[in-house]
């Protein structure tokens, strides 16, 4: 998609207040376009309806540049209405390549689901999970006892990866975040820096006791059994931010901001 075609917008809300009433004035000053018509989608909200809105655009080939109505707004530019299509040309660009999950039940079916930020397994009983964690189908470490596990792509190593204390990545790194959630044993496992390349394979253990759920962001999977986690680079987004507040800048902004 070239800069030149970025002419029919699509502007999205988040549904708050605020967020409705920047809509409105957008539309009268840039007018509006369905969804499936639009050459780029401006997201009105915060990094939920980012996430939401990428996956709806998966492979389409249509950016998004997002303006800050939410609480966080990692993913976000700062609103103005002035200006925009100006803002839009001159934007810097981030692709990013999600996580594919493959996830087998308790009942033996076998689902798949895509994750832009992270994948996640959660123990889903009072009692702790133990996970078996295998690296390119090699056991890496044969029990860990812990409240779940998460493995983040560079762009999700903000979001629930870092309050598990786990590492930003730059957004370019070729690399993986394999983080674990609250972990009892071995009790000093910070987790690991993993290559992009590498397949994580997760295996819960005692599941009628200690059963495990599975969330690709959003996208939730109960009593898992196995769930394996890849990168998968036939599959693409694209995000547009300020010149000076791109992606790579908001990763070392958090790594210096306390």
């Amino acid at each position: 998609m070239t800069r030149e075609k970025f002419e029919k917008i699509c502007f999205i809300s988040n549904g708050s207040d605020q967020s409705k009433a920047a809509l409105q004035e957008l539309v009268v000053l840039y007018g509006n376009c369905d969804f499936k018509d639009a050459d780029i989608i401006v997201a009105l909200g915060g990094d939920g309806l980012m996430l939401e809105t990428l996956h709806k655009v998966m492979d389409r080939d249509i950016p998004v540049y997002g303006m800050n109505f939410g609480s966080i707004g990692f993913l976000m530019n700062e609103f103005r209405a002035e200006d925009l299509r100006d803002r839009l040309h001159a934007a810097e660009q981030t692709d990013i390549h999600p996580l594919r999950m493959r996830v087998t039940t308790k009942d033996g079916e076998t689902h798949e689901a895509l994750a832009l930020n992270e994948v996640s397994l959660l123990r889903a009983s009072y009692q702790a999970a133990k996970l078996q964690i295998l690296i390119d189908g090699k056991s890496r470490l044969d029990e860990l006892v812990c409240d779940g596990i998460l493995v983040a792509t560079p762009a999700g190593s903000t979001a629930y990866n870092l309050s598990a204390h786990g590492p930003i990545l730059p957004i370019d790194s070729p690399l993986l975040a394999l983080t674990p959630i609250s972990p009892f044993r071995p009790r000093r496992w910070r987790g690991a820096i993993l290559p992009n390349r590498a397949e994580v394979t997760l295996i819960p253990r005692e599941v009628e006791k200690r059963p495990v759920n599975a969330v690709a962001d959003s996208k939730p999977f109960k009593r898992i059994t196995k769930v394996s986690i890849k990168e998968d680079r036939t599959h693409k987004v694209t995000l547009l931010f300020d010149p000076g507040h791109s992606l790579d800048e908001r990763v070392l902004n958090e790594q210096f901001g306390y």
